[in-house]
């Protein structure tokens, strides 16, 4: 019995190895997501050319006509039940500060980064460096809605 388990634990080990290849390994480049242009910039690029990132996430295209104050009353709120936690209006705070976001990022980006932060963080180069500043606290989730996220894009339009 003892045997047995010593043989079959050598063929599982052997097995084992073997799968896990040993021989000359080729790298293959990283897959590209669509809209994952921004993870190939450096930091800085990224930075330099923000108005052509419009982020990862289901935000595609956003047009932005006279300020709507309706949305921008609802964005209030939201903002404050769910971001005012790490975002203060117009100063840093754990997060960045909202106020002129319009001015550095595009409203694609904050819509996106809003609705999906965990894969911004990780696949956008101006998400990472943001990470970075803010000392490694990502952003949380707060699993807004298309439309809450663009009433808070609104809010944010009036800072």
């Amino acid at each position: 019995m003892k045997n047995s388990i010593i043989k079959i634990s050598i063929v599982f080990l052997v097995a084992f190895t073997l799968a896990c290849g040993g021989g000359e390994k080729t790298k293959l480049p990283p897959a590209k997501h669509a809209s994952e242009s921004s993870t190939l910039a450096s930091p800085e690029d990224a930075m330099k050319n923000w108005k052509e990132n419009k982020g990862i996430g289901p935000v595609s295209s956003v047009t932005l006509t006279e300020v709507d104050q309706e949305m921008v009353d609802a964005g209030k709120i939201i903002f404050e039940e769910k971001c005012s936690a790490c975002h203060k209006p117009d100063k840093k705070f754990i997060g960045p500060a909202p106020k002129g976001i319009l001015e550095r990022r595009t409203p694609e980006w904050v819509m996106n980064m809003i609705l999906n932060p965990e894969e911004m963080t990780t696949k956008d180069a101006i998400a990472k460096q943001l990470l970075i500043e803010a000392n490694g606290s990502p952003m949380a989730n707060q699993n807004l809605t298309e439309d809450d996220a663009r009433k808070v894009l609104e809010y944010f339009r009036t800072l």
